[in-house]
Formats: C-alpha cells, sequence, structure tokens
C-alpha cells in the first residue's frame, strides 16, 4: 500500500479518467472518487468502460470533497471511494451526513478503508476501519497488508443482490489482515488465506443509504479480474435501487 504526493503525472492521468467516462441516457451515473493512493490508471478506466450501463466521472481529492461539502453532488446516483484521504474537515463531515440522509448509495473499494483515521465517524459509514499508526489503538490493533498474494475469496451469502448466482473466486490481489468490522453489516465475502482478513466484503444501511465495501481492488490484476468486475457492477446497481 504505496502513499503517493500530488503532482503533475496523477493529475494528468485522474484528466484522462475524468473524459473516458461513458455517457448515455440510461444509465446510472456515478462519480467515482480517487486520490491519495496511486493506481493502474489505464487498466482502471477500462474497468469502469467494461460496465454496463454506468456513466462515470473520476474526481480528485480535494476536490471531491470539496463538492460533497458544497451539496454538489445531487447529479450523480452513486459514489464510488477509491481515495485514501487523510484529512477531513466539519464542513465535510456534514456533507456525508447530508449524503447519508438524501439515500445516496456509496461503494467503497479497497484502500477507501484507510481513510480518516481521526474521524470516528467514517468507520460507522463505511463499515468498518483499517487502523494504522495514526489510529488511536493499541499498537497490536494496527492492520497490515501484503502486496500480490492469490487469495481464494468465498460467497458468504449467496441470496445476496451484490454476490447472487456468484461462485467462489479466486483473486491476485493486495490483502489487508487485522482490520476492524463493525458488528452491524452483513458479510458478503470471506478470504481463506494466512496474510489476509477473513472479512473482506460487506454490506450495510446507514441513514437512508445502502452501502458496500469491497476489499478487492488494488491494481490491474484486480481490475482485471471477471469476478471482481461483476462485484463492482452488482454493488452499484445494488446501492443504487430503492
Amino acid at each position: 500500500m504505496k502513499k503517493v504526493r500530488n503532482s503533475f503525472f496523477i493529475h494528468f492521468f485522474i484528466f484522462i479518467l475524468a473524459a473516458c467516462g461513458k455517457h448515455g441516457s440510461e444509465t446510472i451515473k456515478v462519480m467515482v472518487v480517487a486520490g491519495g493512493h496511486s493506481f493502474d490508471t489505464t487498466e482502471f478506466v477500462e474497468m469502469f468502460q467494461s460496465l454496463q450501463g454506468v456513466d462515470f466521472d473520476t474526481i480528485m481529492q480535494p476536490r471531491a470533497n470539496q463538492m460533497i461539502s458544497r451539496g454538489e453532488v445531487d447529479q450523480y446516483d452513486v459514489i464510488v471511494f477509491y481515495d485514501m484521504w487523510p484529512g477531513i474537515d466539519t464542513d465535510t463531515r456534514e456533507g456525508y451526513v447530508n449524503m447519508l440522509e438524501d439515500g445516496k448509495g456509496i461503494v467503497f473499494l479497497h484502500h477507501s478503508l484507510v481513510s480518516y483515521q481521526h474521524w470516528d465517524g467514517f468507520k460507522e459509514i463505511i463499515g468498518g476501519k483499517y487502523h494504522t499508526e495514526a489510529s488511536d489503538v493499541d499498537p497490536s490493533g494496527y492492520s497490515g497488508y501484503r502486496h500480490d498474494i492469490t487469495i481464494p475469496v468465498g460467497i458468504s451469502d449467496p441470496a445476496h443482490p451484490v454476490t447472487k448466482e456468484m461462485d467462489d473466486f479466486v483473486i491476485l490481489d493486495e490483502g489487508y489482515d487485522n482490520i476492524e468490522v463493525n458488528e452491524n453489516v452483513t458479510l458478503l465475502l470471506q478470504a481463506d488465506h494466512p496474510d489476509c482478513d477473513q472479512k473482506v466484503g460487506w454490506t450495510h444501511q446507514i441513514g437512508n443509504s445502502r452501502i458496500v465495501y469491497l476489499m478487492q481492488g488494488h491494481d490491474r490484476h484486480a481490475y482485471e479480474n471477471e469476478n471482481f468486475r461483476i462485484l463492482l457492477s452488482n454493488a452499484i446497481r445494488y446501492v443504487n435501487d430503492e
């Protein structure tokens, strides 16, 4: 899990991401939030382009949070967070609460679990937490990660709309271990690997919003995995349903 500073390189590729969304009249409008972590940009775009009926724009942090704080995300049906952002001010926190009251569908992916170490409310929204040294826990509670491991993933709830008719699968990805998962979430996916937490996908409702978290999605190996694309597509549709 590698952090990056804002740079011309990152902004250049974010511009490409924003320009590559598919536009159509009968689509789910999705705001994809990125920033604070490197990723394979070309393959990331191709993954979203492969999703049928999805019209997406990618917004870089901190612009995304500025839009949320000002209530400027009404044009989007769903927000997919793929950022790993450290700080959040009071106005932006209120913006997140307003989105939940409005029933905005939200999907969180992979390293978004690491965001906002000092905001306890975020853990309640996303459904868990990856604890870093910035977190207010004993060092024994720090989470860990490991790159490029082959993770067997089991379907915990085959009747749920996010995982319906899916079979267990294997993915080459980054695993997180020793994460915190809230007790009130519904488990969707479980992993079987010594370097990865067992709970790797869940859903719950907070306010009027449906929330899905998927741990998968570190790099192109995950983006190109057909099962991950199905999960992402299903999650977007599920949180958008009324």
